[in-house]
């Protein structure tokens, strides 16, 4: 369709006549544009001028790093978060705040903010507005300033902006000021509040925690003392250190005890065994052990001097073998008396052990009494020490907040950044961006009047034409196909001055449909060509006969296939829709209707590869379609050469006509295409070519007799004599 949509079953949208009246409407349009620029001229000409001021303020923690209790740091203050930041803007726009900054710039006693207008005055008088002397407070007021304030917060940020206009640029600069130092002033106000409630509160609080905390420490002085926990060392009770104590001496005694076994063991077995006793440790340090030894070692030498010159018989030498003998005697002696000492202190470290484990004994009962009376000494402590704790933390908050109030150091947290200048140039209104976006929309607004106007007067609708173009996705029988062969049939009828014939299987066409298929058949020429097998007399055979399927069989090849290309187009010139299958073995007549393109068709859609959709191409030379040979293996298309009736079926579903292009076929391959609705058409080049005599007999032996003849030669072809019937092919040749 050439229209933008259908708004009817036999209308459709001319877009060229919808737009040539925005031609013919041209100085309308413009001339009403301008006057509605004009208009807002005088509006911005004539209306008071409004100043706007803009302050900002930045919501962030002021307190120093210096002044923050226990030094905290940054990351350990409290972040505003955007909540918080928006519960700032509503605060900036409360009612009780207005109020403050009304009455500090006297806005009730201004024209602007306290006295209605001239226009609100005449709604007044007419009662359609009520009189704001009658409204109690600052209302009127309130409602006022509230229409010339917008405060809002800057996305993505902790800024608010406060914007005041007015009529006075200075009063528009000092109310939102005023807005911004209320503001700071009401946040002081409210920290300096709450900082005197905590110190009203905390005042008995920490008296009350006083008198808890001695309490609590009494308790614990009680108890300690009913209970013998004094406490020791190492902050242990006495009796945990004093069996700590006994412990060790235990252990100390009963290695000494040890020890003392062990030496006198050693010392008996050299005794009983007669080894030398200079070998053991305790033995060589005793002080009489040693005089002794070196007394031996004298006589030993004084008697090796004198064997040199006497005999072992001499007297001499016999008197020190003699003190020699009595001198190991008591070396021996000596040793058997280190061995009762060592015995006796074995003796009475084991008496030691002894009486050290009596008393270990009891210390461990003691220590275990102590144990469980220290479960609720700790208990008494753990109280007592978290009620100091917190009398020391409310002291220490008590301190910061009575000295915060008498220093009168209370930072809030924001502060202005950007405070209102008087503006110089008023921001409505803004005469140029106005007058400007009147007279586009004046433009736009006066277009679209027209365009409508246009549209329902009926001008701007036309005929709705067959659509050439089925969608190949859709394919099912248009609902006029009948209509259209029978309208088809009655305008050659008309051209040849005959009646048309009656077919009892299709309606009659109406009078208006066989003007319009007249008038698009004049269009192509008056003249009917004088060959009765030419392209033009064929497609009109066929409109006539109502045929919805051509099988074109060209003897000679390609030479011949061009005739059904022409065929087709000329069904789509008179407006059918029309398709041409091309089942040639070299697809040339596809291509010629495609630029010389390869592209899917037939072969594709047999072999399941392709759907509908994407083998179904335009001609680009006409409003026909056609499907190509295709791009698929021909063998392995004709082995579901079965489907091709399938196939055809279909495509006359969607489609007034349908040529298929056979090429060089016999009978017994278009017999298998044929349908009720199928005329064979012989498509000849050259009358004296053997190839189209044999397939001109072949159609004629296997039954084909009413064929038609095609060529796009001029040669007129024999006609059979008036009166006999439609010759077979054969004959006709």
């Amino acid at each position: 369709m050439s229209g933008a949509g259908s708004v009817g079953n036999d209308v459709d949208i001319d877009l060229g006549a919808l737009f040539a009246s925005l031609r013919r409407n041209g100085l309308f349009i413009l001339g009403g544009a301008a006057v509605l620029a004009a208009l807002a001229l005088l509006f911005c000409l004539l209306a008071t001028p409004e100043y706007q001021a803009e302050t900002r303020i930045l919501i962030e923690t002021r307190e120093s790093i210096f002044t923050r209790p226990n030094g905290e740091t940054a990351a350990d203050r409290p972040v505003i978060d955007q909540e918080g930041v928006k519960s700032q803007v509503e605060v900036l726009t409360s009612s009780d705040l207005l109020k403050k900054v009304g009455a500090r710039l006297n806005l009730a006693d201004t024209d602007e903010f306290g006295k209605p207008s001239l226009l609100s005055r005449g709604l007044i008088a007419l009662g359609l507005k009520k009189d704001p002397s009658q409204i109690a407070g600052d209302e009127n007021m309130l409602r006022e300033m509230r229409k010339h304030l917008q405060v809002y917060n800057v996305p993505d940020s902790r800024v608010i902006v406060v914007q005041f206009s007015s009529e006075d640029p200075s009063l528009a600069a000092k109310a939102s000021n005023a807005i911004a130092d209320e503001y700071i002033a009401l946040q002081r106000a409210a920290k300096l509040q709450s900082t005197d409630d905590a110190t009203g509160w905390l005042e008995p609080e920490i008296a009350d925690l006083s008198k808890r905390v001695k309490d609590a420490e009494a308790k614990v002085a009680n108890y300690r003392a009913s209970s013998d926990l004094l406490v020791g060392q190492n902050d242990s009770t006495l009796a945990t250190q004093q069996l700590s104590e006994t412990s060790s001496e235990l252990s100390r005694v009963r290695a000494n005890r040890a020890a003392s076994e062990a030496k006198a063991a050693s010392i008996r077995r050299a005794l009983e065994t007669g080894a030398a006793l200079d070998t053991l440790p305790d033995i060589v340090s005793s002080g009489l052990m040693q005089r002794l030894r070196e007394r031996q070692i004298q006589l030993n030498a004084q008697i090796a001097d004198l064997s040199t010159s006497l005999l072992d018989g001499h007297p001499r030498i016999k008197a020190l073998r003699s003190q020699l003998a009595d001198l190991d005697q008591q070396i021996r002696g000596e040793g058997r008396k280190i061995l009762e000492s060592l015995e006796n202190e074995a003796s009475v470290a084991r008496m030691r052990e002894t009486e050290l484990t009596r008393e270990l004994n009891g210390k461990k009962a003691q220590a275990a009494r102590a144990g469980d009376e220290e479960v609720e000494l700790r208990a008494l402590e753990r109280e007592a020490t978290a009620q100091r704790e917190l009398l020391q933390t409310y002291l220490t908050r008590y301190r910061e907040a009575a000295s915060r109030t008498d220093r009168n150091y209370l930072p809030v947290d924001a502060r202005v950044f950007s405070r209102a200048e008087t503006p110089a140039e008023p921001y409505f209104p803004k005469t140029w961006p106005i007058v400007s976006a009147t007279f586009v929309a004046g433009l736009l607004l006066l277009s679209i009047f027209v365009l409508l106007r246009e549209l329902f007067s009926g001008r701007a609708m036309r005929p709705v034409d067959n659509d050439p173009q089925a969608p190949a996705n859709e394919i099912q029988m248009p609902a006029g196909r009948e209509a259209a062969y029978a309208s088809s049939a009655a305008a050659l009828a008309d051209e040849k001055a005959s009646p048309v014939a009656e077919n009892p299987a299709r309606p009659a066409p109406s009078a208006e449909t066989i003007q319009q298929i007249y008038d698009s058949y004049t269009t192509i020429g008056e003249d009917v060509p004088e060959n009765p097998h030419s392209v033009h007399t064929v497609a009109s055979r066929l409109i006539e006969l109502g045929v919805s399927r051509g099988l074109v069989v060209s003897p000679e090849g390609d030479d011949g296939s061009a005739a059904s290309v022409h065929l087709t187009r000329e069904l789509a010139d008179r407006k059918l829709r029309s398709i041409l299958i091309d089942m040639t073995g070299t697809g040339a007549i596809s291509r010629a209707m495609l630029d010389g393109k390869t592209a899917a068709g037939i072969t594709d859609l047999l072999a399941s590869e392709k759907q509908f959709t994407e083998v179904i191409h335009s001609d680009h030379y006409s409003d026909a379609h056609v499907m190509p040979l295709g791009l698929a293996d021909p063998e392995r298309a004709m082995r579901a050469v079965d489907r091709l009736p399938i196939i055809l079926d279909a495509l006359e579903a969607a489609y007034d006509i349908v040529i298929v292009e056979c090429g060089p076929s016999t009978a017994d391959h278009v017999r298998r295409l044929t349908s009720s609705a199928t005329q064979v058409i012989l498509s000849v080049v050259d009358p004296d070519d053997n190839a189209v005599a044999l397939s001109a007999l072949d159609l004629d032996e296997n039954g084909f007799e009413d064929v038609l003849i095609l060529t796009d030669a001029d040669t007129i072809l024999p006609t059979p004599p008036s009166g006999e019937g439609h010759p077979g092919p054969h004959a006709a040749l």
